[in-house]
């Protein structure tokens, strides 16, 4: 029987930390290892806070050998007396009251400049943990607090602000335990790899900070970061593979209005553009007004020199897409006030910044055009081809649309479409091969999946410039099914289809094609990654019988734990599937297809640098990154034989 009262009664309060753990989501995205991680980040703000005030030097991150995680600093400490408005210390105030800390602005303020959520992170972790203990070295004191909270009680308690003793150092340390029971099946432990990829990057948007990383579980995982020139070593870092045209990477940095900036700039042979953007220590992957003062600044410095160093006949007006192949550039603000649009905090919005940045960089980038007329001339020369590739890019665009205003059909003949229109439930396989192709097509659900078959040589687009992709058939065949068009003119909202997942064999030759298409993927459709919409299956590798019974098995792993359980095994037969053509479509609907029992991958972007990083060593030209990362991989690897 429903109950159609709605009344006081009917409104539930959520009082402390109840709400946070009633919705952890609300609060750290998602209830995942990524918000897993989240939780260090959060007291690693706080710290890095306390760095941007110019108190605290260095940080220290330790995974402990029972997974709880401890931060620590050499900052101010945080005030452990007695708070004005909440009556208890402002230690415990900090760790129980949401929105609490020292970031809100105003004359008492305990930061000008600051990045996290304004006093909700350390609240929020405690309320994630099992238990969380805090000790403040302040005032020549060293004071304690401890709080719990019991899964099955529900109870929180903490143990009240304690003085252990006195003492000379100053700073803060927190060590908390994540209350796994509030995330996610199989979430359970940290991957000192994601800290590692996050602190360096933080370590170099700090010149001079020092972070230290210590694993306790494992030996060999320690490491330490300083860096001493900072946004210039992360340059360094991300082209350190990548031949050089400005051999030295070009740095600003200035102030205005209580606004830091710093820039820095390097051009290499690159077909690709690698442009990082951060404000108080935070990615801004979707730019905003910083990254559009420094393409008005770059812009305008470029075509002003090409008009006084250039021939009568090679003369033109760039556009701001030519200047941008073979550009890395890093650009960090520091400010007071930031706004963003969004809940994301990805775009950033303040107007003002923008004439700040093209001013600071524009003195800088311009003086060494002048001085470095060799470096100079090849600039110019890497954006005449990118202008050049642009303007073939457009005709081969237009020969397209002339197509489709003639009645011919835009979408590849190969292509086995859907009878959907609707994005939110349609998929396209991308699938290697016509014999798969055609075991696909037959075992499909023609309602909402699509099949579009690759029949050539999928092209290396790391090396290849965006002209060249009309000209390679698979390529083609792709962007014109996936109805976005690319570069310029891409736009996701003309997306066909809600998934594109790729479909490979699980044997090395369909790794490679797999990792051809990725490569694709994140250097010209880069959004459709971040938005969530790259998948790839993930077929059986073994087919496991044993009379009327049949099992379809994905690893190799998990194959030798089902065998433990088999008492007799010569009754077995185990097929070893080398490619999806070996599967009917029955078989390659029921594993792999099917969306109530297949196993997909999303594929992410957890970390931008990284990915360009490895891209460029794995795909690039120059051949010493590739020998070093498979000499360093190679006992990881699993040979077909």
């Amino acid at each position: 029987m429903s109950n159609n009262n709605y009344d006081e009664h009917s409104i539930q309060v959520l009082e402390g930390l109840e709400a946070v753990r009633k919705r952890p989501g609300m609060y750290i995205g998602n209830v995942d290892n990524k918000g897993l991680h989240h939780l260090i980040w959060e007291i690693v703000d706080n710290s890095i806070d306390e760095v941007l005030a110019g108190h605290a030097t260095k940080i220290s991150v330790t995974v402990n050998k029972d997974e709880s995680i401890t931060v620590s600093d050499d900052g101010r400490g945080i005030p452990v007396a007695i708070h004005p408005k909440t009556g208890v210390s402002t230690l415990e105030t900090i760790f129980t009251v949401l929105h609490a800390g020292g970031k809100f602005g105003g004359d008492n303020s305990g930061y000008k400049v600051s990045g996290g959520l304004h006093g909700v992170g350390a609240s929020v972790v405690n309320a994630l943990s099992s238990w969380l203990e805090a000790t403040v070295w302040k005032n020549g004191v060293e004071s304690k607090l401890r709080f719990e909270f019991d899964n099955k009680t529900k109870k929180e308690s903490n143990s009240g602000v304690k003085t252990i003793g006195k003492t000379t150092k100053h700073g803060t340390e927190v060590t908390f335990m994540p209350n796994f029971e509030l995330f996610n099946n199989g979430v359970e432990s940290f991957d000192i790899e994601i800290i590692k990829i996050r602190l360096k990057e933080t370590a170099y948007l700090n010149k001079g900070l020092e972070i230290d990383i210590k694993d306790l579980r494992e030996e060999g995982n320690d490491v330490n970061y300083k860096f001493e020139g900072g946004l210039v070593d992360f340059i360094v870092d991300i082209n350190k593979s990548l031949e050089k045209i400005t051999q030295d990477v070009i740095y600003s940095e200035g102030e205005k209005d209580g606004i830091g900036v710093e820039v820095s700039v390097q051009y290499t042979t690159s077909y690709q553009t690698k442009l990082y953007s951060f404000v108080n220590n935070i990615a801004t992957t979707e730019g905003g007004t910083h990254e559009q003062g420094f393409y008005d600044a770059l812009l305008r410095i470029i075509n002003n020199y090409a008009e006084k160093t250039l021939s009568q006949k090679d003369k033109r007006c760039f556009k701001r897409e030519d200047i941008k192949e073979g550009l890395t550039a890093v650009i960090s603000i520091k400010h007071p006030d930031p706004m963003y649009e969004g809940q994301t905090k990805a775009k950033f919005a303040n107007v003002e910044v923008r004439k700040i940045v093209n001013n600071i960089i524009s003195e800088k980038f311009e003086a060494y055009l002048l001085e470095n007329p060799m470096q100079g001339g090849q600039i110019l020369a890497k954006i005449q081809q990118a202008t050049k590739a642009r303007e073939a890019a457009e005709k081969a665009r237009e020969a397209t649309r002339r197509k489709d205003v003639l009645g011919f059909s835009t979408l590849p003949g190969k292509l086995a479409d859907c009878a959907s229109t609707n994005r939110d439930e349609t998929e396209i396989f991308i699938v290697e091969g016509d014999s798969a192709g055609g075991s696909a097509k037959m075992g499909r659900d023609r309602e909402v999946q699509a099949i579009l078959p690759l029949r050539g040589k999928v092209i290396n687009a790391e090396r290849t410039r965006i002209d060249k992709l009309f000209n390679n058939n698979e390529i083609n065949s792709m962007i014109t099914a996936f109805g976005t068009s690319v570069g310029e003119e891409f736009d996701i909202e003309k997306l066909r289809y809600g998934k594109i997942i790729i479909m490979t064999d699980a044997d090395v030759d369909g790794s490679h094609i797999r990792t051809l298409l990725l490569t694709f993927f994140f250097r010209f459709f880069k959004e459709l990654i971040e938005q969530g919409h790259i998948y790839i299956a993930c077929p059986p590798l073994f087919k496991i019988t044993k009379g009327k019974y049949e099992k379809y098995i994905y690893t190799d792993d998990e194959k030798e734990e089902f065998l433990k359980t088999v008492e007799d095994q010569s009754k077995i037969n185990i097929q070893r599937y080398k490619g999806l053509g070996e599967m009917n479509d029955h078989q390659l609907w029921e594993t792999t297809m099917d969306p109530h029992s297949r196993k997909l991958l999303r594929v992410t972007i957890e970390d931008a640098a990284r990915a360009e990083t490895v891209f460029s060593n794995l795909m690039g030209e120059n051949v010493e990154p590739r020998k070093e990362f498979i000499t360093k991989n190679s006992k990881f690897a699993r040979l077909d034989v």
